[in-house]
């Protein structure tokens, strides 16, 4: 059995799955290869948000890792607004 994740390794796994999901190529047709991206960028934004949505309920976790795990959550939607429309941060349009 492996071992279990702490909740700033989750935060930090959570990160890079956002980064692969800006990184999936985009594809030159509207068809059927864009609905297939689509849903490769919500199943890996999906496993950032599984990844950290317990950790704000956990005793155990500090109020400064809650409030982090918080804020990504609440940034997942606005990531994939980005990335499906095409305007992401980093210049890439």
């Amino acid at each position: 059995m492996s071992k279990a994740l702490t909740p700033t390794a989750r935060i930090a796994k959570a990160r890079e799955f956002i980064r692969q999901a800006r990184e999936i190529p985009v594809p030159d047709s509207a068809g059927w290869d864009y609905f297939s991206y689509t849903a490769q960028v919500k199943d890996t934004l999906r496993k950032a948000f599984d990844l950290v949505k317990l950790s704000q309920y956990s005793p155990s976790t500090r109020p400064g890792v809650k409030g982090e795990s918080r804020a990504l959550i609440d940034s997942l939607p606005d990531v994939e607004k980005e990335i499906l429309k095409g305007g992401s941060a980093d210049g890439q349009a």
